[in-house]
């Protein structure tokens, strides 16, 4: 682990017990890690047992650290808290996520805005496919459920989409 990553791990403890005071309850306990790839600065995830995990984008904190530092950590960690606090049947970015953000105060934004051109892992291939009123492009994922057998339909036009071409984009 890193300094930056050291850092990121003492604030997000620092605002779960900024949050337990407020509260007047402890907050709960969380696992954290560095480990997420791809496009999310952060993410969290609530097991039907255990403790809830906070998972970070190293690559997204070292490009972005002050801003992540600002505005990533306290939007995982105000997940946990309005769902602990406020029960599992809340929206995710609702009324009480918004509101311990306000609490932390954090900007209650549900995007970043960082360049993710190194962070993001998986490029798929695109297929050309079309249908009776205009093309799609599908990625592999999709274009071998349908070699598979699976049928896929054009959400206007209602038809089955037939390939045209295969494409890279």
């Amino acid at each position: 682990m890193d300094e930056l990553q050291r850092t990121a791990l003492v604030r997000t403890k620092a605002l779960l017990k900024q949050a337990g005071h407020h509260f007047g309850r402890p907050a709960p306990s969380v696992a954290i890690n560095f480990e997420l790839k791809g496009q999310a600065a952060g993410m969290v995830r609530f097991p039907a047992s255990g403790k809830a995990q906070i998972r970070y984008n190293a690559i997204l904190l070292n490009e972005n650290a002050d801003d992540f530092l600002k505005r990533t950590v306290p939007h995982e960690v105000a997940h946990v808290i309005a769902r602990a606090y406020h029960g599992g049947k809340i929206r995710p970015h609702g009324t009480e996520w918004q509101s311990v953000m306000g609490f932390f105060n954090a900007d209650p934004t549900r995007c970043h805005s960082y360049d993710i051109s190194r962070s993001s892992t998986r490029k798929f291939r695109r297929f050309r496919y079309a249908c009776h009123c205009c093309e799609h492009l599908l990625t592999s994922i999709r274009h071998g459920r349908i070699l598979a057998g699976q049928r896929y339909y054009c959400r206007k036009c209602k038809n089955p989409l037939e390939l045209v071409v295969s494409a890279d984009k």
